[in-house]
């Protein structure tokens, strides 16, 4: 199968352009991309059939290999906070979540003044981790 990088793709008018690495550019329509995949953006590596259409060949069957890095990425990456500081982060929540354990231990739900700090430590913790 072919594969190339997307040159551009207009969500609006669903259609755009791939180029090929050893060939032409190729049309390509939102129906040849991924189940719940609207939009390509450009740089996007892909991989693709090809037939011909009417006005020369046309991508099928669109499969993203792997998507360009974001900006937004990078920012955010800059401000991720050091190991050193979630150390004691992380302690913090592990505490916090030995008695949420207690309390299931003991067959009853967490006191919500200790559930919803829980949560929201989690959500945090989670959203750094996935930096």
């Amino acid at each position: 199968m072919p594969t190339g990088k997307v040159k551009w793709f207009d969500a609006e008018k669903g259609f755009g352009f791939l180029s090929q690495d050893d060939g032409p550019d190729v049309y390509v329509r939102s129906e040849a991309l991924p189940d719940g995949m609207t939009v390509l953006k450009a740089g996007t590596r892909v991989e693709f059939g090809i037939a011909q259409g009417r006005r020369g060949d046309q991508a099928l069957q669109v499969r993203v290999l792997d998507a360009p890095v974001s900006v937004a990425r990078n920012q955010r990456d800059a401000r991720r906070k050091k190991p050193e500081e979630m150390v004691s982060i992380v302690e913090d929540l592990i505490r916090m979540l030995d008695g949420v354990g207690e309390a299931y231990r003991h067959g009853r739900h967490p006191d919500p003044r200790t559930a919803k700090p829980a949560a929201k430590l989690l959500r945090a913790l989670a959203d750094e981790l996935e930096r």
